[in-house]
């Protein structure tokens, strides 16, 4: 069976194909490879070790194998995949070396975070890592004012220590130094890209995603709902331009030398809604339930200008596009009763 997203793992592979030959028969260890960012990084990998042979394996972390082998069969029985049952905070270390290591596993409680980056880091100390990349996210900068908007790695802004509703944010930042000062203890790069917004297949359509949950409500026939007064500014980034940029910081990035990783491209959320319904069904209303009350719209926007100008990274899919690739491909799994929950 043909695998739906074959056209978006040829563009992947077309932007990094001279990236692959120096992992060629190695090993990879991922966390988080059986959520939406770690489901693409699995999904491009394959897709790669199949079309250039590349004899690459990968253990993937997850605490439920056989939900994930129900979701994703066709990753679940690669041979070149093995999934290893355990929690991120405190799985057992596998056997043999890891060269690669990625940690993308996120949970948003700070305690555990911190603790499954600790463990990962013990992982890549004891197995031979060269190269480690965490995914961290733009929350670390905090809450961006308009005149530093859009935000650069350099800005030294941070969420307050007193703000108990910033957990994930505190964590990303723990971890990021955690990487950092580990890797050059211990001889291997960190590489760190700090997330912002994405759209594209297999973004959960029942979390706080905006692009998710207003693919949801097109799926369902409308309206599209706006919980809040619809002027916050958010960039989005196709799931496939996601992945080459991930691989291209992993195998070509500086270590400790973090890079934002989104479009450098603002709408306010009323916008997304609008035009998240203008290509896939016109008619579909678009409901705001606040007023605007004056105060300015928060941005959360990334300066992609390193990303580009030092390893040619930039969006290659239009945020139309992809926002209808991502709900036709939502359609089709629904039509097959497989929509991930």
């Amino acid at each position: 069976m043909s695998n739906p997203l074959s056209a978006d793992l040829d563009h992947v592979l077309a932007h990094t194909e001279g990236l692959w030959t120096a992992v060629r028969g190695e090993r990879l260890f991922v966390t988080g490879g059986t959520g939406f960012v770690g489901t693409w990084l699995t999904e491009s990998l394959l897709w790669a070790n199949r079309r250039l042979d590349l004899g690459v394996s990968a253990v993937l972390l997850t605490r439920n194998p056989a939900a994930f082998a129900e979701r994703s069969p066709h990753l679940a029985a690669d041979p070149a995949v093995e999934l290893l049952s355990g929690d991120a905070a405190s799985f057992a270390l596998p056997a043999g070396p890891f060269p690669l290591v990625i940690h993308a596993a996120s949970t948003g409680d700070f305690d555990r975070d911190v603790a499954a980056t600790r463990r990962v880091l013990e992982l890549a100390r004891s197995r031979g890592a060269k190269r480690l990349l965490f995914t961290s996210s733009g929350a670390v900068y905090g809450k961006v004012p308009p005149e530093s908007s859009p935000v650069t790695e350099e800005y030294p802004g941070a969420p307050p220590t007193t703000d108990a509703d910033s957990a994930y944010a505190q964590a990303k930042r723990v971890c990021e130094f955690l990487c950092a000062s580990h890797a050059r203890l211990h001889g291997f790069d960190a590489l760190i890209a700090r997330l912002f917004a994405f759209t594209g297949p297999y973004l959960p359509l029942d979390r706080n995603y905006a692009a998710g949950n207003f693919i949801r409500d097109l799926l369902a026939g409308g309206p599209v709902r706006i919980l809040g007064d619809g002027t916050p500014y958010r960039s989005y980034l196709y799931a496939a331009d996601l992945a080459i940029w991930l691989w291209t910081i992993l195998f070509r990035g500086k270590p400790a030398y973090p890079y934002n990783a989104g479009s450098p491209d603002a709408v306010t959320i009323a916008e997304l809604a609008r035009l998240a319904a203008a290509v896939t069904q016109p008619a579909t209303p678009v409901q705001i339930a606040c007023r605007p009350d004056g105060t300015p719209p928060h941005r959360y926007v990334p300066d992609t200008g390193r990303a580009e100008r030092e390893l040619g990274l930039r969006p290659w899919v239009s945020l139309e596009e992809g926002l209808r690739r991502m709900y036709f491909w939502y359609g089709q799994r629904a039509a097959s009763e497989t929509i991930p929950r």
